[in-house]
């Protein structure tokens, strides 16, 4: 009975996946957190930070957050992609043209992000793989289920194994000291022109040619995952499908964790943290979908976790500010504080930075439906002006 009666509540929306979102956001801005402040891409964090608590809680991010929260968004990403077809198909509008629209916005907001604020972005990639998610959308659940595990899992195994045979299990983490000097002085230091520079070899490194087939087989079947999700409706109907839910839940938690911990209680080196982040990463995340989409079911917890779906309802725009504070913080057209915070620090500065925008983003929704970036997605998706302005008296639930 809770979960029919929350649902009415906010009858526009599926209140977990706004929930999942928000919290996806929190869990990316951990992730980021270290990138914002240090080169993390060029360094074995456990040999820049010596300190005990930064280690500890470097272990902690790397073990619950690290190569978690992405596949969560982009499993997300794909969820949300069903739904828009469906919708479009009600209407009777063509869903690949409002789509390819959309994508190409998402596009041109990537760019921006990535080239112009902070080279970690996930928008790029976002946007020209779901080109793709375009020749598979109109497949059954069940397929997109099967495909889009069978994309994923065998070529990383097949891959781990490739590792596993080559000897890259007997070596350690390696480091980049010139990569990371060469970060330090551009970031913290440098000129705009200068961090202009280094953004995009920061980029590049890792979304060159060959780093491509490896992101698209990282996210663009956790895409048809998520549209499976959706088009058998696991998400909206939890309490049918709680068996299954609570089977991937069990799974999840005990595979996720096991992998997560590989590389602590093997060996830390590249095979190791591939397994870890390839295989752990995402099934912790199916652990952290399955157990908030059960709890909320519950009124309690569905109180308790509710403010994450403020923070979810303005996702891109969230996701997108919380590159420009980091920057703003570290940089040296900002703040300059790069190099010089340690890793509990910025976990610090990161949980604080999150309960602004979860506190920003109530009172936002308080006035506005949606949030500015959202807003210009929406206006250049569907090239017709949305009402941004909520009517007075209108329930928060709307949209």
């Amino acid at each position: 009975m809770n979960g029919v009666i929350l649902r009415m509540q906010e009858p526009d929306r599926i209140v977990s996946i706004d929930i999942l979102r928000g919290f996806s956001i929190l869990g990316i801005l951990l992730v980021n957190m270290p990138s914002f402040h240090a080169p993390l891409l060029y360094i074995d964090p456990l040999a820049w930070w010596e300190d005990k608590h930064d280690q500890f809680w470097y272990i902690m991010t790397d073990i619950f957050a690290q190569a978690s929260f992405y596949p969560l968004f982009a499993f997300l990403f794909g969820f949300g992609a069903f739904l828009s077809a469906r919708k479009a198909e009600r209407k009777g509008k063509s869903f690949p043209l409002l789509f390819s629209r959309r994508l190409f916005v998402l596009l041109l907001i990537g760019c921006i992000h990535a080239f112009f604020i902070w080279h970690g972005d996930i928008l790029i990639n976002y946007a020209l793989f779901g080109f793709v998610f375009i020749l598979f959308y109109r497949m059954s659940g069940t397929s997109l289920l099967i495909i889009g595990s069978g994309i994923y899992v065998i070529p990383f195994l097949l891959l781990a194994f490739l590792m596993w045979k080559s000897g890259l299990g007997e070596i350690g983490i390696p480091n980049d000291l010139e990569g990371a000097r060469q970060s330090m002085e551009a970031y913290r230091a440098g000129s705009f022109m200068e961090i202009v520079q280094q953004r995009f070899q920061d980029w590049y490194l890792v979304n060159n040619a060959a780093a491509s087939i490896f992101l698209f087989l990282s996210i663009f079947p956790l895409f048809l995952v998520g549209a499976g999700f959706a088009k058998i409706g696991i998400l909206e109907k939890p309490l049918h499908y709680k068996k299954i839910l609570m089977i991937i839940l069990a799974a999840s938690l005990a595979a996720g964790l096991s992998l997560k911990l590989f590389p602590y209680y093997s060996s830390r080196n590249p095979l190791a943290s591939f397994i870890q982040d390839q295989f752990g990463g995402p099934i912790l995340s199916l652990f952290y979908l399955s157990s908030i989409t059960l709890l909320i079911e519950k009124k309690r917890f569905y109180m308790l976790l509710k403010p994450f779906s403020s923070v979810g309802r303005l996702s891109m725009s969230n996701y997108l500010l919380q590159s420009v504070l980091g920057t703003f913080l570290f940089y040296s057209y900002g703040l300059g504080y790069y190099g010089n915070i340690s890793f509990s620090t910025g976990m610090m500065l990161a949980v604080v930075i999150f309960m602004i925008q979860m506190a920003a983003s109530r009172v936002w929704l308080q006035y506005f439906r949606m949030g500015p970036v959202e807003y210009l997605w929406r206006l250049f998706t569907y090239l017709e002006k949305p009402a941004l302005g909520r009517i007075q008296g209108q329930p928060r639930g709307k949209s």
